[in-house]
């Protein structure tokens, strides 16, 4: 499926290659159809696009050239990582240059004593812990893609994780960013100090998706490792106990290091292919976990079973070893893959709702299956209200794409019905363009589109992505309120 038209530029291809293999040694620009065959979409396969041109610089230094000789040419630029995004936000455009940072992966320094680590925007999310594991420190954020998304992605998006309840999304882990304007100019945001003089143009970076500035260097907060950790895995036999159950336990006053939800038909699919040991027969399992001292454990457990039991778990264990603990996550990380065994297609959304109104948000979904003639598998960052729904259909089979999207963007704009919004930690990209109209007014729109200009006015990085044209959101409200639906 084609993305909608990329906004036009005049491009000359000549000249611009011609500038990149000033900038760049040969076997790091990609000009070829076959060779730009690999680079046209991200996780989100059901957009494509062939870019002019690939670039794969290697230091910041070349980051930069490039970005200037983009700028004085009227190149576009869409900056990339691991692309395991699932927005289509590093999806290319077809008449500007594709600049992969995954050869900038190096681990620059680790401070133990500031709980610190600098690294290069291409270094793997997992890999920062790996490095940190022997100071007794790790990279809290943990993204189900977190073996081979990137750092810089993980700023882009502002990637969460089934950790992130506890431990804060990818803005409250960042403290100082090293950036590349579209000029090729350095500047540095944030501090390595607890706080910044200024705006908070950091928390701005955080979620920007590659259209204000390109991340070249990224300071991250480490965490103490806990000395123990185990999980609650618990059963219902009916997803809106499940649903009231998240709500009961923070309303209790706890906050668990993860907080997970998984109905039936992603349990169905999980547990053939990993064996974490998950009960079948639940409507919908919860993976509440608690970590900290032994003490603090064994206390928070039991409040947190009580609270299950209360709301209606039909069965309820905690994990006995740490093999178990990890075995358990492995169920629920592994969703995306296990379900894709099972259908030739899905597309995975990402909205965000209160958590008081996940079952009916499930309940509101099961009815949509069956309108659209589409199965849907359901899990959830469930303590902050973060619903992944993937959308299984057969891109081969006429009509099924346009009813999956369909599917989707009626769950996002139920999202924004609900009191939530379209998107938790994926981003908007090319995906949910259409549902920022149901998120915003036509001038926060204008605004949004300000905030750009004030970085890169001339619109030449990753246009046409996050942000729709305000007369699109004048059209888009206009209908709906014509049908009587509009907010």
């Amino acid at each position: 499926m084609n993305a909608a038209a990329p906004i036009r530029f005049q491009v000359d291809r000549q000249a611009i290659e011609a500038r990149l293999r000033e900038i760049l040694p040969p076997g790091a620009i990609y000009v070829d159809a076959e060779e730009l065959r690999p680079w046209e979409c991200d996780g989100l396969t059901a957009y494509r696009r062939l870019p002019l041109i690939v670039a794969l610089p290697e230091t910041e230094q070349q980051v930069c050239a490039i970005l200037r000789a983009c700028h004085e040419l009227g190149v576009p630029v869409v900056p990339r990582g691991a692309a395991t995004g699932l927005s289509g936000g590093a999806m290319p455009h077809e008449r500007g240059v594709l600049l992969g940072l995954a050869k900038l992966k190096r681990i620059l320094r680790i401070d133990a004593a500031a709980r610190t680590a600098v690294v290069q925007p291409g270094v793997r999310n997992l890999a920062i812990s790996e490095a940190a594991a022997a100071h007794g420190l790790y990279y809290a954020p943990d993204p189900s893609s977190q073996i081979a998304c990137t750092i810089g992605g993980n700023v882009a998006e502002n990637s969460g994780g089934v950790h992130c309840l506890k431990y804060g999304l990818t803005v409250h882990n960042v403290l100082r960013a090293r950036c590349a304007t579209i000029g090729g100019e350095i500047v540095e945001i944030g501090s390595a100090a607890l706080d910044a003089a200024g705006l908070d143009i950091l928390a701005l970076l955080n979620g920007s998706e590659g259209n204000l500035l390109v991340v070249t260097e990224v300071t991250v907060r480490l965490t103490p490792k806990p000395e123990l950790a185990q999980v609650v895995l618990a059963s219902f036999d009916d997803v809106t106990r499940a649903g009231d159950a998240v709500a009961n336990i923070i309303a209790a006053g706890i906050i668990p290091a993860g907080l997970e939800m998984m109905d039936k038909a992603a349990v169905h699919a999980v547990e053939p292919f990993v064996k974490a040991g998950y009960d079948v027969a639940a409507a919908a399992l919860l993976l509440c976990e608690s970590d900290g001292t032994p003490e603090e454990v064994a206390e928070e457990i039991e409040r947190m079973r009580a609270v299950l039991e209360a709301s209606g778990a039909t069965q309820v264990r905690v994990s006995r070893d740490e093999a178990e603990r990890l075995r358990f996550w492995a169920g629920r990380k592994a969703a995306f893959p296990a379900v894709g065994r099972i259908t030739p297609d899905y597309l995975c959304m990402d909205g965000t709702i209160p958590r008081k109104r996940l079952g009916e948000m499930l309940t509101a979904i099961a009815d949509m299956e069956r309108r659209y003639g589409l199965r849907c598998a359901n899990v959830f960052h469930a303590g902050d209200g973060n619903l992944h729904p993937l959308i299984m259909y057969d891109a081969a089979r006429p009509g099924d794409i346009e009813r999956a999207t369909a599917f989707g963007a009626e769950i996002l704009e139920l999202s924004v019905a609900l009191g939530g919004s379209i998107t938790g930690e994926h981003g908007v990209g090319v995906e949910k363009i259409g549902q920022m109209c149901a998120q915003f007014a036509p001038a926060e729109i204008a605004a949004f589109h300000a905030v750009k200009a004030a970085f890169d006015g001339g619109g030449l990085l990753n246009p046409g992505k996050t942000v729709p044209a305000v007369a699109r959101c004048r059209e888009y409200r206009l209908a709906n309120r014509q049908q009587g639906a509009a907010p």
